[in-house]
């Protein structure tokens, strides 16, 4: 919750003075409210990219960038992985807390009952082009649940919130294994109700008829981890995209949708397919401090892939889990990935460069996943899909999150710089006649 301090931050604008009011968070951040800005000064704020400007207030999720912290509804992301499942964290930013035995049980009932996809819906993926991407594939399908389920909107959902909230966390992975079964030629595997979340989706990507597909406990107990890790994270691209267009009062399957769609890109979650394409390009060439040298060229396009972060200022907690996790899984697996070698040669280099080190360029979480990803068989245009499929409950709690406060439609200000008021120098009256 958000507290109105005492305290106010004097603007002087044309010899006015303008008091803004200073707002405090739990965990002690403090903003200047510019709500009547523009109305006492005539003045607007200009922050291009958003990178100083809090969008909203949230109880969702907390990020602390200097000192590496992560928190989901104020439990550091250390002991979740440790303690919960994948089912409990989504149903803890979802719901506020973490479920009892009780609440899990109809929360996993729920997630269970709302896994099928429609049958009229399974035949779209008949229609999409042989090579689509998959994540174009999931915007898509989740676009389309809209004319399936209407009713998912703020104003008539209001009495099945849960029902609606619990099928977009659970059929999306339903779509993503039929997307990739759709790609390789395969018949679709439907979910069952005797196995877990993550074990169901598993089993739906690599089940065949010809060879019958053995759940490996270690790969479900790293698919949760990951996926724990990934659930939210404060104001990113995509869950700022859910909001924006969520304050329209759009369908939530429209909205989240949108979110995919942000997802999609890679400066955002395509980064750890292309940390993927980086190593193999350096373990083909040999000489990593060859392209240490070209990431530290201002005048070289070349930049390593999965280092540093918008918010984070020291190691990404999620990169200390996935880097510490990773070694032991591909162990237990029996796999050696020689593109492990080159990631922590590449990691030890940038971590000893002074470079590297001023400029606060560390490891994220994409620069170990894929790795991980591979271990486990899924194919790296699969990549993106797995963070849309772990990010669904924070999009699902902020939208809720949203849709509880008074909301607003989200119409952001700008500078025009564009031509000055200048009359037309051509007379288009005269072609009038040729205009269809």
């Amino acid at each position: 919750m958000k507290t109105q301090s005492q305290d106010f931050a004097e603007l002087k604008v044309d010899g006015k003075v303008i008091r803004l009011p200073i707002v405090v968070g739990t965990e002690g951040e403090r903003a200047l409210d510019i709500t009547g800005l523009r109305r006492q000064s005539g003045l607007v704020t200009l922050d291009p990219g958003f990178a100083n400007t809090a969008s909203c207030t949230s109880q969702i999720t907390y990020v602390d960038g200097e000192h590496g912290i992560l928190r989901y509804r104020g439990i550091p992301i250390e002991e979740l992985v440790k303690k919960a499942m994948f089912v409990d964290v989504a149903y803890l930013l979802v719901h506020g807390q973490l479920p009892n035995a009780s609440e899990r049980r109809s929360f996993s009932e729920q997630l269970n009952l709302s896994s099928l996809l429609h049958e009229d819906m399974r035949h779209f993926f008949d229609h999409m082009p042989q090579g689509a991407h998959p994540m174009h594939i999931l915007s898509t399908m989740i676009n389309a649940m809209t004319a399936f389920y209407p009713n998912v909107d703020i104003k008539s959902m209001a009495d099945n919130i849960d029902e609606s909230c619990a099928r977009a966390i659970s059929i999306v992975r339903t779509m993503a294994a039929f997307a990739y079964k759709k790609s390789i030629g395969e018949p679709v595997v439907y979910p069952r109700h005797d196995l877990s979340y993550c074990a169901n989706f598993l089993n739906m990507m690599f089940d065949s008829p010809v060879k019958p597909y053995r759940i490996e406990p270690e790969a479900v107990r790293m698919l949760n981890l990951l996926f724990i890790i990934h659930a939210d994270h404060e104001q990113n691209c995509s869950t700022s995209t859910v909001r924006v267009v969520g304050s329209a009062q759009v369908n939530l399957y429209a909205t989240i949708s949108a979110g995919i769609s942000a997802l999609s890109g890679p400066l955002h979650g395509g980064a750890n397919q292309a940390v993927m394409e980086m190593l193999r390009t350096i373990q083909a060439d040999g000489d990593v401090m060859k392209f240490i040298r070209m990431a530290k060229d201002k005048d070289n396009p070349f930049r390593l892939m999965g280092f540093g972060h918008r918010v984070y200022k020291t190691y990404d907690p999620r990169a200390e889990i996935v880097r510490r996790e990773c070694d032991a899984f591909l162990s237990k697996l029996h796999y050696r990935d020689p593109l492990l070698d080159v990631a922590r040669e590449v990691e030890a280099a940038a971590l000893k460069d002074e470079y590297f080190i001023e400029r606060h360029l560390y490891p994220n979480v994409d620069f170990y996943t894929g790795i991980i990803y591979r271990a486990m068989g899924i194919p790296e245009n699969m990549f993106t899909v797995m963070f849309a499929l772990a990010r669904l409950p924070g999009w699902v709690a902020h939208w809720r999150e949203m849709i509880g406060d008074d909301t607003k439609l989200v119409r952001p200000r700008q500078i025009y710089t564009g031509c000055p008021l200048c009359g037309m120098d051509t007379d288009l009256s005269v072609n009038r006649t040729l205009v269809i």
